[in-house]
């Protein structure tokens, strides 16, 4: 019997194994790492994010009010080469911060400013960051000041909250904590690039669809002139509400994002000649400004041109009330573009360089009025009368703006964090250790429970009259865990919300239900001391073993949520269908934070075991000849065996092993049909030690990814 789940109870929150090393093995027990092979370590995927050596340290040494105050200064310092308008880069700021972090999308957690890689194409070349590389340059010396504790990302975020702030607007408070990229890596699929004409190809530009953030590539929402740049506010609202929609903003957080960001400052459009070359078409001289001098009252940034309040400097409801208060007329801009002006006198601001302008409104501003559902207009009507209302709308959807890509509250450092946020989907503390269940008895009960048949939960698998719930529970703690994502840090089996819609409701997860069920007793017995987390990873690891993997390290502590909230921008992309693509299954796998060779060895070991059942998956039959033991030797079928493609009777296709009983879907045989997953396959077949060890190596990261400890650690990390 394995020695690990023997001794969790020394260690209740993190518990490893002392059996020797690759000391229990199944197939051909004589196999051993090959000679010079180096020690495996469960490196993970190398393009996940990575905190820098001393970053934690460097930045809980931070002083953040230090930071505020070099920002203050430099917001009132000018340069020339990129006047400040109205004496101030407040405006400038908040807009950086608003770019950087409003590329977040639901549909696979990319984007967003964690990574700061707006400082890398294609985000620093997108349209709607014109000149924002200016707003970079402003802020090197306080990056470079603070050195490794302040990211770009932090620094970003800290000035435009900063920048809200200096200007009378309110701020719910900051999570630092960000860790930045090396390159622009995890927004290429954001686009325009090959990756994203593979995974989310828009034929027609301004009318792309999910699982793109934006309606436009290369804009960070929409088109703000309206629909392919026609000035029909009635069509824009419905873009506004679908934009923000997929970075899960509802309609009264669009409305005071709107207002807050459009509270500040001026569009940028002097003249219709634009504003050059982006930095990809030209790094040496970006975006010089076609208009004059290009800078200052010449600047070209969207074309526009104007400000939207008399008080572009200043806090208020003003753009609420200017809605509300004027008839709106569009008109061609200087810039070449439609904007909005009043049907009568309008009112006037400062001039960025001195003088007087007239405000103007977008057409995505006028969509806030002219909503067909109605929404917006009652939401614009009370942050015009209701100064209150609208600050704390602003202040708490700006938080979430800024900080949705940080993941659970647990990630977030500082003196200045609020309370956990509906968006962090919080889970409850962790008991203290003496409270929690004694794990190791509760292995034991497992145990039990792979082998006890409860006919009237669930019929138990018989193989050779071996009765085994064992690849049942394989596959609940599986698809519990593997809902993570390194994007924005959700998903995974902590708060155990498979037990809740929608991942309940998945078709991949059919009778999942019904294995929690045969896990209820063991629940039952132990009570508040064993998480319905804890359970589920202690019943696919112990599973695993009994199965003849190596003994896993267990680290115990998780908690349950208390509905299937964290759950509903997850889904599951890969089913074993004909409609499987490789582009997907490479995205699966980087979501994950995965190598390819950890993902082959973990397809290994979860096919090793088990059947598919028509009555649940609509596939029949098995991986191996013998799916009671985990083995390299589903790769050895893999590889070895010739593969015909069946239709069944539920409609489906899968793939069988000519004169074998033995089975595959169409992602297995991908496996086969790709460079690199075939070179690890191959080496999976030749060592079955090899295998054991990087499945076990493979499943421990799965199973731990989501155990944050503070932006960078985690709990079940050695140290």
């Amino acid at each position: 019997m394995p020695a690990t789940l023997g001794a969790l109870a020394v260690f209740p929150l993190l518990a490893s194994s002392f059996c020797p090393f690759l000391g229990r093995t199944s197939g051909d027990a004589s196999a051993r790492l090959p000679g010079g092979h180096p020690p495996v370590t469960g490196i993970p995927n190398p393009d996940a994010p990575k905190a820098p050596s001393g970053y934690v340290a460097a930045l809980q040494e931070l002083d953040l009010d230090a930071v505020r105050e070099d920002l203050r200064a430099l917001f009132k310092n000018s340069k020339d080469f990129w006047p400040a308008d109205y004496g101030t880069y407040g405006p400038l700021m908040v807009r950086l911060a608003w770019h950087n972090s409003g590329s977040y999308r639901t549909s696979d957690g990319r984007g967003g400013v964690d990574g700061a890689r707006q400082r890398f194409d294609p985000e620093r070349s997108w349209a709607d960051n014109t000149n924002l590389d200016k707003a970079r340059t402003l802020l090197w010396p306080i990056k470079e000041k603070y050195g490794l504790g302040l990211s770009w990302g932090d620094l970003i975020v800290l000035a435009g909250n900063t920048a809200i702030s200096s200007m009378g607007g309110p701020i719910l408070g900051f999570c630092a904590g960000r860790i930045d990229d090396p390159s622009g890596y995890w927004s290429e699929a954001l686009g325009p690039s090959p990756e994203q004409e593979v995974l989310a190809p828009c034929k027609l530009n301004g009318t792309c669809k999910p699982p793109l953030g934006s309606t436009t590539v290369g804009l960070i929402y929409l088109n703000p002139e309206g629909p392919l740049g026609k000035p029909i506010p009635e069509k824009s609202a419905g873009e506004v509400r679908d934009s923000f929609g997929r970075m899960a903003m509802n309609d009264s957080e669009t409305v005071a994002l709107i207002g807050g960001g459009h509270a500040f400052g001026k569009t940028h459009g002097a003249c219709p000649a634009g504003a050059g070359p982006s930095p990809r078409e030209d790094p040496i001289n970006p975006w010089p400004g076609l208009c004059g001098t290009g800078k200052g009252k010449d600047a070209f940034t969207s074309g526009f041109e104007g400000p939207w309040t008399t008080t572009p400097t200043t806090w208020n409801n003003e753009y609420f009330k200017n809605l509300v208060n004027y008839a709106w007329k569009p008109k061609m801009g200087p810039g070449g573009h439609w904007q909005w002006t009043t049907n009568g006198t309008t009112p006037v601001a400062p001039g960025p360089q001195g003088g007087q302008q007239e405000i103007m409104m977008l057409t995505s501003d006028i969509s806030l009025t002219r909503d067909p559902t109605g929404k917006y207009q009652e939401i614009v009507k009370l942050f015009a009368e209701d100064q209150q209302a609208f600050d704390h709308a602003f202040s708490h959807a700006w938080y979430k703006l800024t900080t949705r890509d940080m993941g659970p509250v647990t990630r977030c450092v500082g003196p200045d964090v609020p309370p956990a946020q509906p968006f962090q989907y919080p889970l409850p503390p962790t008991p203290p250790g003496s409270d929690l269940a004694n794990f190791t008895e509760v292995a034991e009960a497992v145990r039990d429970a792979i082998v006890t048949p409860n006919e009237e939960v669930l019929p138990v698998d018989d193989y050779d009259g071996k009765k085994t719930y064992g690849p049942l529970f394989v596959r609940l703690a599986w698809q519990c865990s593997a809902t993570f994502r390194v994007t924005d840090y959700q998903g995974g089996c902590d708060g155990a919300r498979i037990r809740f819609s929608p991942e309940k409701d998945w078709p991949i997860n059919v009778a999942l239900d019904r294995a929690l069920l045969l896990l209820k007793p063991v629940k039952e017995k132990f009570g508040k001391g064993l998480s319905w987390a804890d359970l589920i990873v202690i019943a696919g690891t112990v599973a695993l073993e009994e199965a003849g993997a190596l003994p896993m390290k267990f680290c115990g502590g998780r908690t349950d949520a208390s509905d299937g909230l964290g759950s509903q921008y997850l889904k599951n992309r890969i089913t074993g269908a004909n409609s499987d693509t490789m582009a997907v299954l490479d995205d699966v796998i980087k979501l994950l934070g995965l190598t390819k060779r950890q993902f082959v060895s973990l397809m290994g070991g979860g096919h090793s075991l088990g059947r598919m059942h028509m009555d649940r998956s609509g596939y029949n039959g098995s991986w191996s000849l013998d799916p009671t033991i985990i083995s390299n030797g589903y790769f050895k079928h893999l590889l070895t065996e010739t593969w015909q493609n069946v239709t069944l009777s539920t409609g489906k296709q899968q793939f069988k092993a000519k004169d074998k009983d033995v089975f595959m879907l169409k992602t297995d045989l991908m496996i086969k049909w790709d460079a690199e997953l075939m070179a690890a396959a191959q080496e999976f077949a030749s060592n079955n030690t090899l295998f054991l060890e990087e499945f076990r190596q493979a499943w421990t990261q799965v199973v731990h990814a989501d155990r944050f400890d503070g932006p960078a650690g985690n709990l079940c990390q050695e140290e």
